[in-house]
């Protein structure tokens, strides 16, 4: 450089101009930091040798190739990498998992639920696009902006390229190939930095070894999950000939049945439901990317969801054993009633390959009383409540599946649809909004409730009731959030109670109300429904149970919210790290102790998800 000029003593806005590579690679460890203090807990000095290769090797290839517009380019590749970094923080904040381009898939829905996206983001996020905002500014000025994209221009040294190239590109392959392994998607993107994590989701995108499917068999699936069936079943064929109401519960926790704050009930509907019915409170969800749509897949088949995506993107084309083709057999009409557009997470596809007779959606329910994005539970339960009895007046009993919407992630309802005030130190919070929406989820359940015993319809028919997802992700709660949650517990709220949901299943045949305390999963509401109306699954291959006839041993594997390899166990829930020895042992309620030598459990887990996803990738496409 002239005079002995060397980059310590330029000038910010003149290294910006002389030495952009240098420029835009500080800019990227800035954002970087930013995104490892929300994700990881904060940024450490491998953060430089993780993160700062990835984005040297892409400018390297700017200043090698690029002869014109060289700044363009540059702007481009931070723009995107500064994309995929703000993606990371929001993907972070609700599922707790690293977004990857499998998540694209889902970019339609985001209009749908944009408040949920907004009420995500904390205010400093937008940090990392206040380079982009300044440089904008600046480049849109005449003489500034023909200054910079003129110096720009000048050339580096093709050795000097050379060996930061291969540097970087030696720290790259020194982060990800060692870390190939790891099981945890966390720690996986913690141990190769989140730009190399991306990458490597991309380039990897191996496919799974499938099991054949004629290995996979009931009895297999059976020995895996330790199940012996019992030869004379209880409540076997009790609810023969009734009709069977499913309600998917939106973001409804366990945490809210029978909960009081003081002294006022909040879900005073679903507590007398479940005070007067069978009610499961060691019950856990399996959703991932779907959430709610992924309920409604593992519900109706009993099948996990897949390793990366929806359900309803993954199998949409499938021709799936379910729930609704086995009440069909048996001599049952099926129906499925939900407020939005059919279109919405692929439902279309979806109920054509559970084989539902038909669906009900937003040209149904129309969009009066809107609450978010379709017409509110009131109308959903109203509307539904009268198809029911006109199908009720039938020649056949009938399967319904009623999926409410109202307490719908972010819960900021209207104010017309208060149904309780809350006390003063839950204004203005995220649990509090999430307390009064469930309450008044509850209050609109009640209305139907009473609808169905009015028609005369509660009386023939068994009600099973659940709820489909988490609706309080530890990753979206602040400090005032998580005092409030451990108010509720008496202790801190951890990943066992966030996926913890109800199970109540009421109605003819239930003698007694009962709270079971074995555990079960929505993978198991199908083979309890079948053993209550009697009918066999000895043809239909499945992952759940029966939870009212085997009661001593469950297996649950985890996918999504929480890291690959994890699982709900009898008494504990483990995460996994980079495999099973360095995992996580988390005790459920109501236990004391964990078992600290549960590999077996760990390794039938993951087998059990494996013939998951092989036995459906490998069903016919329905015609």
């Amino acid at each position: 450089m002239k005079g002995g000029e060397n980059v310590s003593n330029l000038a910010p806005k003149r290294l910006f101009s002389k030495r952009p590579i240098l420029a835009f690679s500080l800019i990227v460890l800035l954002k970087s930091f930013l995104t490892w203090m929300v994700v990881f807990g904060g940024p450490n000095w491998t953060t430089l040798l993780k993160e700062v290769p990835f984005a040297l090797i892409v400018f390297c290839l700017i200043e090698w190739f690029a002869t014109k517009r060289k700044l363009v380019y540059y702007l481009s590749a931070n723009l995107l990498m500064t994309g995929i970094l703000f993606a990371v923080l929001m993907y972070y904040k609700y599922y707790g998992v690293i977004v990857t381009y499998s998540a694209l898939n889902q970019v339609n829905q985001v209009t749908a639920v944009s408040n949920s996206v907004f009420s995500l983001m904390d205010p400093y996020y937008l940090l990392v696009f206040i380079d982009i905002v300044v440089m904008g500014y600046y480049l849109i000025r005449r003489r500034k902006g023909q200054y910079w994209k003129a110096a720009s221009q000048k050339r580096v040294s093709r050795s000097v390229l050379a060996a930061l190239f291969g540097i970087s590109l030696a720290l790259c392959l020194f982060n990800i190939l060692p870390n190939r392994a790891s099981m945890n998607e966390i720690v996986k993107a913690e141990q190769m930095g989140i730009l190399n994590y991306e990458a490597y989701t991309i380039l990897s995108n191996k496919k799974q070894e499938l099991v054949k499917p004629t290995e996979i068999t009931q009895a297999r699936i059976d020995k895996l999950k330790q199940i012996e069936k019992p030869a004379a079943p209880q409540l076997w064929n009790a609810a023969s000939g009734k009709n069977l109401i499913i309600i998917q519960m939106e973001s409804f926790q366990n945490f809210l049945i029978n909960l009081k704050i003081d002294g006022q009930e909040i879900t005073p509907n679903m507590n007398k439901l479940a005070n007067e019915s069978y009610y499961f409170n060691n019950f856990y969800q399996g959703v991932g990317q779907g959430n709610t749509s992924d309920a409604e897949f593992i519900v109706n088949t009993s099948y996990y969801i897949p390793p990366n995506g929806a359900a309803t993107q993954v199998y949409p084309k499938k021709e799936l054993p379910s729930l609704p083709r086995l009440m069909q057999q048996h001599g049952y009409d099926t129906a499925t009633f939900h407020t939005n557009v059919v279109e919405f997470w692929n439902r279309s596809e979806l109920y054509k390959a559970l084989g539902f007779n038909r669906y009900y959606d937003k040209q149904f329910f129309g969009e009066e009383d809107s609450v978010f994005f379709a017409a509110s539970d009131e109308v959903l339960y109203a509307k539904t409540a009268a198809e029911l009895a006109k199908m009720d007046q039938g020649d056949k009993p009938f399967y319904a599946q009623v999926i409410s919407m109202s307490s719908h992630h972010p819960f900021t309802i209207p104010e017309r649809k208060y149904k309780m005030e809350l006390p003063k130190r839950y204004e203005n919070t995220f649990v509090g909004d999430y307390i009064r929406a469930q309450n008044y989820a509850d209050y609109a359940l009640g209305l139907f409730i009473d609808d169905l015993k009015q028609r005369g319809i509660w009386d023939n028919s068994v009600i099973v009731l659940y709820g489909d997802h988490l609706g309080l992700p530890i990753y979206s709660l602040d400090r005032d959030d998580k005092e409030l949650m451990k108010e509720i517990y008496g202790h801190d709220y951890g990943s066992a109670e966030m996926i913890n949901i109800p199970l109540i299943i009421s109605g003819s045949g239930i003698t007694e109300p009962k709270v079971f305390n074995q555990l079960g999963g929505q993978v198991d509401i199908l083979p309890t429904v079948a053993n209550l109306f009697g009918f066999p699954l000895d043809r239909q291959i499945h992952f759940g149970q029966d939870i009212l006839n085997n009661a001593s041993v469950n297996l649950l594997p985890q996918r999504y919210y929480l890291p690959t390899g994890s699982f709900v166990s009898s008494d504990e829930l483990f995460l996994s790290g980079s495999g099973y020895e360095d995992g996580t042992h988390l005790p459920l309620p109501g236990a004391s102790t964990v078992s600290l030598d549960s590999e077996d459990e760990f390794n039938r887990a993951l087998e059990l998800l494996k013939l998951s996803d092989s036995y459906v990738s490998q069903l016919p496409n329905w015609k």
